[in-house]
């Protein structure tokens, strides 16, 4: 496989984890909020990592186990927690 068709694979990849988030994701938190509860957020650890492993899946050419599904759902979190933290999208104007 050329270098342009393992780019186009992991685009495709990022376009189905993105819709995969977007449509399941809210059906799968809102039916485990019990969980999400009692384990204060924990189990959501395993709701990303269980997304990550569902986009794997659909996407064609890449394989990839639950276990490193998980981690890489906490290196994606770690990710957007750091720029979130340097964006000023999620910061309030305080109004004097």
């Amino acid at each position: 496989m050329s270098w342009w068709q393992e780019v186009l694979t992991f685009l495709l990849a990022g376009l189905i984890f993105s819709i995969v988030n977007s449509v399941i994701r809210p059906l799968v938190v809102i039916l485990s909020l019990p969980f999400v509860l009692v384990t204060m957020g924990l189990f959501m650890l395993l709701i990303n990592g269980f997304m990550v492993w569902l986009a794997i899946l659909l996407a064609p050419n890449i394989k990839m186990d639950f276990g490193w599904a998980i981690i890489s759902s906490l290196v994606i979190s770690l990710i957007n927690y750091i720029v979130s933290g340097f964006s000023d999208f999620n910061k309030e104007e305080k109004i004097s």
